[in-house]
């Protein structure tokens, strides 16, 4: 393969793999293999290589000496280390973007926060996974309207990990329902071009979070 040719096959495979983690079909402590993958996928063990060493790099694989590589499991103490850095993150990104964000990122913000509350007062079919696609996209969108590329990079490893991607799978309808006026808090504080606001109700979010995702954890292993 040429250059260009090698860099679209391992982003094909990276996306096939990635998607796979992320929506349950390699579930944590699942073992991969390049061959197997590569069948999967239809590519070559090369590129899955290359995209198996991009996903060990975000903390979605974990290569283990002399067994191989597994998707990612995360105890309570690795959840507390990942919503840490978000609360310190996140909750700044909240803040700076009170002050950077463009008219247009909020209407875009209060639309998808909007969104979300109706999809969870319908639930109708797969909600809980709408409002996960729905949260993802919202909070990328906060980190792109404070504008630091930096911060960014930081967070996206941090808020990639499955268990955090897959966490409104384990809400009831209460935490639901908190955390999508939260969203809507966190567009009006946003709207305010208050800060404080904005970094207060981010923080508050994250922790909810946290808390609903130790939970489930621990009513799984009872």
């Amino acid at each position: 393969m040429r250059g260009a040719a090698v860099a679209t096959a391992v982003d094909r495979a990276y996306r096939a793999i990635r998607g796979g983690i992320v929506s349950g079909v390699y579930p944590p402590g699942a073992h991969l293999t390049a061959q197997e993958l590569a069948s999967t996928v239809g590519l070559s063990r090369t590129p899955v290589r290359e995209a198996m060493r991009r996903l060990h790099a975000e903390g979605l694989i974990s290569f283990i000496a002399h067994r191989g590589a597994f998707v990612a499991q995360l105890d309570e103490r690795d959840i507390f280390k990942i919503y840490d850095l978000r609360v310190v993150l996140e909750a700044y990104a909240a803040e700076t973007a009170a002050h950077e964000a463009s008219d247009a990122q909020i209407a875009e913000l209060d639309a998808m926060a909007s969104e979300m509350s109706e999809v969870v007062d319908r639930r109708a079919g797969q909600f809980a996974e709408r409002v996960a696609q729905l949260n993802n996209t919202f909070h990328k969108l906060i980190v792109s309207a404070a504008d630091n590329p930096r911060l960014e990079s930081a967070l996206a490893s941090i808020v990639e990990a499955p268990l955090v991607l897959r966490t409104f799978r384990r809400y009831g309808m209460e935490e639901l329902r908190r955390s999508m006026h939260q969203h809507m808090e966190l567009v009006l504080a946003l709207r305010a071009r208050d800060g404080a606001w904005a970094r207060s109700v981010m923080s508050s979010h994250i922790l909810a979070g946290r808390n609903a995702l130790l939970r489930s954890l621990s009513a799984a292993d009872d």
